[in-house]
């Protein structure tokens, strides 16, 4: 592309931002979409988050989106959406006429990845592992799915109640109930879950594996992705299986809501966009029949 005096910019904060996708699969939508503009990875420390938010501003940066580890530190910074409120945590931030817009659309992508999966998410007993910001943004997006029952299973049990808690004040409708993290437990509430759900940070190391497995019928959503697909969790789901996908959709998806969200409405195509970033990474095409069948 030609960069002049009128290209606006976008971009990503995180530490580390190398090995992120974002700027792979933004500058696709921006080249499908012929805006004159770019997306570039900025990584910022973690002392200087505020500095950089500040920074940003003041370069006329139009839009950027947020990693980790600053999803939560960056809602000082910005005039949080009720999404990004509840949620406690900020992944897209927009340029308003007098400071920095901010919403979250990990949900989005969370929901649209169920969506590909064409689970049945109103009829179904979800079971959630994860207590953290990422589980927060999958029980947004559930309660907008109006689901009725979620099991919800996690290393620290203090870490659990404190989202239990959160979800049963905020989330009235969904019946929340605890499992403890051990595979008796866990086993005999997969069997009545149509849905299960990885919100941990099982996955992200190589040799971390699965502790549990999961019977029962339905499908299974990894938040983690990993560039073969073959997360510890999506490799127990298959064992019993269910059909799974990795973070990898539910990552376009979020971008996708991003760019929407900077570019009045301009919506990306999602299924172009995974197609394309599963052959720049050597990926085999997932099956994703909600998605095939909006082209």
């Amino acid at each position: 592309m030609n960069i002049s005096g009128k290209t606006k910019i976008y971009g990503i904060i995180g530490n580390p931002v190398e090995h992120s996708l974002s700027p792979l699969f933004q500058s696709w939508f921006l080249d499908k979409s012929g805006l004159d503009a770019t997306y570039v990875p900025f990584c910022v420390q973690e002392s200087d988050v505020e500095s950089a938010v500040r920074g940003l501003w003041a370069l006329n940066v139009q839009g950027f989106n947020v990693t980790v580890p600053h999803k939560e530190s960056v809602l000082s910074y910005v005039d949080p959406d009720e999404s990004a409120t509840l949620i406690g945590a900020v992944n897209t931030v927009l340029r308003g006429e007098a400071g920095w817009q901010a919403t979250n659309t990990d949900w989005i992508g969370f929901s649209a990845a169920l969506e590909a999966l064409e689970a049945d998410i109103q009829s179904a007993a979800v079971l959630l592992f994860g207590a953290g910001g990422t589980a927060r943004a999958v029980i947004y997006a559930l309660s907008k799915m109006n689901i009725s029952t979620l099991y919800i299973c996690n290393r620290t049990q203090k870490r659990a109640e404190m989202l239990a808690a959160h979800t049963r004040d905020n989330y009235s409708h969904i019946s929340c109930e605890l499992i403890e993290w051990d595979n008796t437990n866990v086993e005999a509430v997969s069997l009545k879950a149509g849905v299960v759900i990885n919100a941990t940070s099982i996955g992200l190391k190589d040799g971390d594996t699965f502790p549990f497995t999961l019977p029962g019928k339905g499908v299974a959503v990894d938040a983690v992705y990993r560039p073969d697909g073959d997360t510890p969790f999506c490799q127990a789901a298959r064992r019993s299986g269910r059909e799974s996908v990795d973070g990898l959709p539910m990552l376009i998806a979020q971008g996708a809501a991003s760019f929407s969200q900077w570019h009045n409405s301009v919506r990306p195509n999602r299924l172009e966009a995974l197609r394309w970033t599963e052959a720049l990474i050597g990926r085999t095409p997932m099956n994703l029949p909600g998605w095939e069948k909006q082209l």
